[in-house]
């Protein structure tokens, strides 16, 4: 093989080279743009993703402050429940009937009934034993047989006059 050949062919060697990185390059542009395509999409992605999470702290305020104003009411109506019933059972005392619920006031107020109720048996009870009969207690002769003869005369003209 002469000088002619040997340069042609290392011309030859040289160009299936270019071809073969031009090909390389030609695959990594593909590579890079559908990288670049991907990150685009990506990019768009996040993009939603943060607006549907503003929206979502936007909403999470919004129910907070809803739960806020809810809870408000609540103790309000619990509070007006309280005196609506201690109006419409004046016996009741007040320190008795609590909670921060409806239903621990009924459970309150039942308690306090029982209470009530206790206390006016026992004042009952207690009246019975220290009642005393209305009017003058009815009258009887002395027992004379304890009186000496002296005081026998004595009651005896006494009931004559």
């Amino acid at each position: 093989m002469g000088e002619d050949e040997r340069e042609e062919a290392a011309v030859e060697a040289l160009r299936a080279e270019v071809t073969h990185w031009q090909g390389e390059a030609a695959r990594a542009d593909a590579r890079a743009a559908e990288a670049f395509a991907e990150s685009e999409a990506l990019r768009e992605q996040l993009r939603v993703a943060i607006e549907a999470s503003v929206r979502a702290s936007e909403d999470v305020e919004w129910l907070q402050a809803k739960l806020t104003a809810a809870g408000e009411r609540e103790r309000t109506g619990v509070a007006r429940y309280r005196e609506l019933v201690l109006r419409a059972e004046p016996s009741l005392p007040a320190d008795l009937v609590a909670g921060d619920s409806i239903d621990a006031i009924e459970q309150s107020r039942a308690a306090a009934r029982e209470v009530v109720g206790r206390v006016r048996a026992q004042i009952e009870e207690q009246a019975q034993g220290a009642r005393v009969p209305a009017g003058a207690p009815v009258r009887s002769a002395p027992d004379i047989s304890s009186m000496t003869p002296e005081e026998k005369i004595r009651y005896g003209l006494s009931r004559r006059a």
